[in-house]
């Protein structure tokens, strides 16, 4: 699974036109299973991204994690993370899971955050979604299961 987390003051999304979830301050992950994830890799990804020390502590260190904070995080799949952009000028998409599969972990994933103890609220998987953001630091981390 791939995902790109971003420390955020605020964040929300929208499907047409209907604000469908949003968060103060904590983590945008935007997330995406690729062919062959398990929900083993969900499991690792949900329980490293609640512990993610990439908050402010009181000596101005990132230090503390969502859970640390009690904050809250807004999912949101985005199977562009899936990219291939090493051919031509048109990226493809390939690698990602197929769409039943990727809507499964991508659901699991979330469940397995909220187990963690972290606030979830989410967007809709396959929709046509705005989301809006106010990154802050900014901070944005990439995790891949695959780098393990």
């Amino acid at each position: 699974m791939r995902a790109l987390i971003q420390r955020v003051s605020e964040a929300s999304v929208t499907v047409e036109g209907n604000r469908i979830g949003e968060i103060g301050p904590g983590l945008l992950v935007l997330i995406c299973a690729m062919q062959g994830d398990t929900t083993e890799q969900a499991d690792h990804l949900a329980a490293k991204i609640a512990k993610l020390r990439i908050f402010k502590d009181d000596a101005e260190k990132m230090n503390l994690s969502v859970r640390d904070i009690g904050a809250s995080a807004l999912v949101v799949s985005q199977f562009t993370l899936a990219a291939d952009t090493r051919r031509g000028n048109r990226p493809g998409f390939s690698t990602a899971a197929p769409p039943a599969e990727g809507e499964k972990l991508y659901t699991y994933f979330a469940d397995q955050l909220a187990a963690q103890g972290v606030a979830v609220a989410r967007g809709k998987f396959g929709g046509d979604m705005q989301v809006r953001l106010l990154n802050d630091g900014p901070v944005t981390i990439w995790m891949d299961t695959d780098d393990r």
